[in-house]
C-alpha cells in the first residue's frame, strides 16, 4: 500500500535549515478545538494513518509556545544568500546595457492571498529592459517568508502553486525582500510595469514598503520614475485598434484579456501560468507586439503616465465626452464606453466624476444624493429591478486610458455594440440639467470612510506620513536590527510605534527582550483565534473536493502539516 503524505513528512522537528532559528510558535491549544474533524478529513484515503496523524496534531497543538519569526535569523540588513538571478537564454531577448536613459522594469508578484493589505507576497520576479525591451542584466527572482502572525490563503497556494514551506526554505525576510525590489523600483529613469500591476501589483508594492518603513509612493514619481500597465492597454488596443494583434475569446465569445490566453493566440512562449518570471517575460512579449502594431497608439497610452496629460483632456464645464477603456465596462463592448466628466472629486484632487453615456442618466436627475449614494455602494446583484447609478470615479493618477471621443470611430463602436444614439441622448440630457453636478458632489462628499479596523497594517491610506515622521522611518531602516529596541524614536503618527514592534518581531524576533516576545505571543494567538475558526473549514472542504487531483492534494496536505508545526 502507498504510503501516506502525512507518513512521509516528519510531524514534530522543525526542517533541517530553520533548526538554528530562535524558538517559536509551534502550537496553540485553541487549536484542539478546531482541528480534529480537519484532520480525520485530509487523512481521508491515506490509509492506516489518520490516528496518528491526528494524534501527532494533538501533541503539537497542545505546546506552549514562543512567537518567533519564520526565518529571518540572519543579521540585519540581511543575507543575499536567497537572491535568485536567472540566465535567460540567449534566443529569449538581445541584452542591452544599463545606461543613463529611460528604462522599464517589468515586474510581477505571486501572492499568499488576494488583498494586497492582509495578505503577503510569496514571489517576485523583475527585469530591466531599455525600451524596446531588450533585456539589461539578469532577472531578479525572490521568495518572502511569510510572517509568524500570518495564514496563507489555500486558495492563493493553488493557483501559484507556491506552499508556506517553499517560501519559508528559499526566501528572504520580508524586510530583505522588499529592500531589493526597492533598489530596482528606485532606479532613477525607471518605469515600473506590469500585468495588471496598477489595481494589484502596485497595492501589494506599496502595503510592503508601508510595513518595512519606506515612502510608499516615492518610488513611482521622484527622479523621473512612472508607473504603467501592460493590462489596460491591450484592452484599449483591442477596443480602439485591434488590427495587428490575435485576440482571444471565452468560452462565451467574450473577448478574454487573461494573459495566459493571449500568449497562447499570439503564439507567445508562457509555460508556466502564475509563475512570477514566467509571467514577466510573458507580458514583454505582449507589450513588444502592441508596440509593433499600434505604435502610435501605444506611444499616446505610454504618455498618460503623466497625470497633466489625463487632465489636460478633461473638461468638466462643457461636459466634454471622451472615450474610456476600463475593465469596470462589459467585455462585451470591449471595456470601452463613451464617458463625460461632471465634476472633480470634491476631496482627491486626482480623481474626477466621470457619467457612462452608454446608460440612462435619469436616475441622476430623479434621486436625492442620498439616494444615488446608497445605489452606487450596493452590489449589483442586490438591486434587483432598481435601475443601476452610471457613475464611475477616474483617477489621472493611475494611467487611465482616455482619449478624444472621435478615437473610438463609428464603425467600431457599432461592432462592439456600442449605442451611439443613447449616448447622446445621455449627453443631451446631462447638460440639460446641470444641478446633477453639484448632486455628484455631493454623493462623493459623503463617501464611505472605509474599513478602520483599528489594525496599522491595513492603514496605507489613513493618511500620509509628515516629514518629521518620513525622516525618523529612513533612521529605522539604517538601524542594526539589535539596536532597535534600544533606540528611541520620536513618531508622531499614532501607527508607527506598533508597526515597529511588529516590523522587529516579524523580521528579527532574536532581539526582542522577554517582555516584548510575551506581547508578540500574545499578538499571534489573538490572529489566530480570530482566523481559525473560518480557515480550517475551508482547507478540510478544498481537502474533500481535492482528493483526486494529486497536485492540489498534495498543496493542501502541505497546508496541513504548516498548521501543525506554527
Amino acid at each position: 500500500m502507498e504510503r501516506g503524505l502525512l507518513q512521509a513528512l516528519p510531524l514534530s522537528p522543525p526542517p533541517e535549515n530553520l533548526s538554528s532559528r530562535q524558538p517559536r510558535m509551534r502550537g496553540c491549544l485553541f487549536l484542539l478545538s478546531h482541528l480534529p474533524s480537519f484532520s480525520s478529513s485530509i487523512d481521508a484515503g491515506l490509509p492506516n494513518k489518520a490516528a496518528a496523524g491526528r494524534s501527532a496534531l494533538r501533541s503539537a497543538c497542545a505546546m506552549v509556545y514562543h512567537a518567533g519569526n519564520r526565518g529571518a535569523w540572519h543579521p540585519h540588513p540581511g543575507a543575499r544568500r536567497h537572491r535568485h538571478r536567472i540566465s535567460l537564454s540567449s534566443n529569449m531577448s538581445k541584452t542591452a546595457h544599463a545606461g543613463s536613459e529611460p528604462t522599464f522594469y517589468f515586474h510581477d508578484y505571486e501572492t499568499f492571498g488576494i488583498s494586497p493589505a492582509k495578505d503577503r507576497p510569496a514571489q517576485f520576479a523583475g527585469i530591466r529592459t531599455d525600451g524596446d525591451f531588450n533585456l539589461i542584466g539578469e532577472p531578479l527572482v525572490i521568495y518572502c517568508k511569510p510572517p509568524a502572525d500570518y495564514l496563507p490563503e489555500p486558495e492563493a497556494c493553488l493557483i501559484t502553486g507556491i506552499t508556506p514551506q517553499k517560501a519559508m526554505k528559499d526566501g528572504l525576510c520580508e524586510a530583505d525582500f522588499i529592500r531589493q525590489i526597492h533598489e530596482q523600483f528606485a532606479t532613477p529613469g525607471t518605469c515600473v510595469l506590469g500585468y495588471n500591476s496598477i489595481r494589484f501589483d502596485d497595492e501589494v508594492t506599496r502595503y510592503t514598503l508601508y510595513r518595512n518603513f519606506y515612502d510608499p509612493y516615492a518610488y513611482a514619481w521622484q527622479n523621473g520614475n512612472s508607473r504603467w500597465d501592460i493590462l489596460d492597454m491591450l484592452r484599449a488596443c483591442y477596443a480602439l485598434r485591434p488590427e495587428g494583434i490575435e485576440w482571444a475569446f471565452d468560452e462565451e465569445g467574450k473577448p478574454s484579456f487573461k494573459l495566459e490566453k493571449l500568449t497562447v493566440a499570439n503564439g507567445v512562449a508562457h509555460a508556466n501560468a502564475h509563475d512570477a518570471l514566467s509571467d514577466v517575460l510573458a507580458t514583454i512579449e505582449m507589450a513588444k507586439l502592441v508596440k509593433k502594431a499600434q505604435p502610435k497608439l501605444f506611444g499616446y497610452l505610454f504618455d498618460l503616465r503623466n497625470k497633466n496629460k489625463v487632465k489636460a483632456l478633461i473638461d468638466v464645464v462643457t461636459m466634454k465626452p471622451l472615450v474610456h477603456v476600463s475593465g469596470m465596462f462589459s467585455p462585451w463592448q470591449g471595456c470601452a464606453s463613451w464617458v463625460s466628466p461632471l465634476a472633480w472629486h470634491p476631496s482627491n484632487q486626482n480623481a474626477v466624476i466621470m457619467v457612462d453615456l452608454t446608460r440612462d442618466p435619469t436616475p441622476l436627475i430623479e434621486l436625492t444624493s442620498e439616494e444615488i449614494r446608497e445605489r452606487l455602494y450596493t452590489k449589483k446583484e442586490e438591486l434587483g429591478e432598481l435601475a443601476g447609478i452610471p457613475v464611475k470615479l477616474v483617477h489621472i493618477n493611475k494611467c487611465p486610458v482616455l482619449a478624444p471621443a472621435a478615437t473610438l470611430t463609428a464603425e467600431r463602436a457599432d461592432q462592439l455594440g456600442i449605442d451611439r444614439e443613447q449616448c447622446r441622448k445621455s449627453l443631451d440630457l446631462l447638460r440639460a440639467h446641470p444641478e446633477v453636478r453639484e448632486k455628484l458632489v455631493e454623493v462623493f462628499n459623503q463617501e464611505f470612510a472605509g474599513s478602520n479596523d483599528g489594525d496599522p497594517d491595513t492603514q496605507l491610506y489613513a493618511g500620509f506620513f509628515g516629514h518629521g515622521d518620513k525622516s525618523t522611518m529612513d533612521l529605522v531602516r539604517a538601524t542594526p536590527a539589535d539596536l532597535l529596541g534600544e533606540r528611541e524614536f520620536a513618531f508622531t503618527d499614532s501607527r508607527l510605534p506598533e508597526m515597529l514592534f511588529r516590523y522587529r518581531a516579524r523580521n528579527w524576533p532574536h532581539t526582542l527582550s522577554e517582555t516584548e516576545q510575551k506581547r508578540w505571543r500574545l499578538h499571534c494567538s489573538d490572529y489566530f483565534s480570530r482566523r481559525l475558526p473560518d480557515y480550517v473549514p475551508r482547507l478540510e472542504a478544498l481537502a474533500e473536493q481535492n482528493q483526486g487531483n494529486e497536485r492540489n492534494f498534495a498543496i493542501l496536505k502541505s497546508l496541513y502539516h504548516y498548521l501543525e508545526n506554527l
